[in-house]
């Protein structure tokens, strides 16, 4: 008799106790998923706008583009995060029941960011020594872009 009745309890149309929390996260997945192209597509408006603003004070366009190549590389970093973030939350979810799962995020998240900061360092040597940008430009442009990245992280969160 007791087996029928978890049989009955399990065909039971009311959802577990746990279905709240499951919603809730799936809401806060896709918000994250939402914020990181906003905070991209942001990086890159305000790339283009530092970069109108270099050219206007210094009538070139080397200084522009430097500004611009500086902005881009902030923007690929974003980018990276942004992705690396989803394919992270991805495999959360599929190695739910795996006891070894806090250490293999935590490997992928180090991975993650080591590839970001190599990543990083070689757009910036290939932009300064390869197409010869000014440096102070360059760095400006990526420092505008980073300061983006944090800045619209915190303020849109808030919203």
């Amino acid at each position: 008799m007791s087996r029928e009745a978890g049989i009955v309890q399990q065909r039971s149309l009311t959802p577990p106790k746990n279905m709240a929390k499951i919603d809730r996260l799936f809401n806060v997945e896709a918000k994250e998923k939402k914020l990181a192209h906003q905070v991209v597509w942001l990086q890159i408006a305000i790339t283009m706008v530092g970069a109108s603003i270099a050219y206007t004070m210094k009538d070139t366009p080397h200084s522009a583009i430097a500004v611009l190549s500086g902005g881009a590389v902030s923007t690929v970093n974003g980018a990276m995060l942004a992705w690396r973030m989803n394919r992270s939350a991805s495999h959360s979810d599929q190695n739910m029941h795996d006891p070894r799962a806090a250490q293999q995020q935590l490997r992928f998240l180090y991975f993650a960011a080591a590839e970001r900061f190599l990543v990083v360092i070689a757009l910036l040597f290939l932009c300064m020594a390869a197409l010869k940008l000014a440096p102070l430009a360059l760095l400006a442009g990526f420092a505008m872009g980073q300061l983006t990245l944090v800045a619209a992280r915190l303020i849109l969160n808030r919203i």
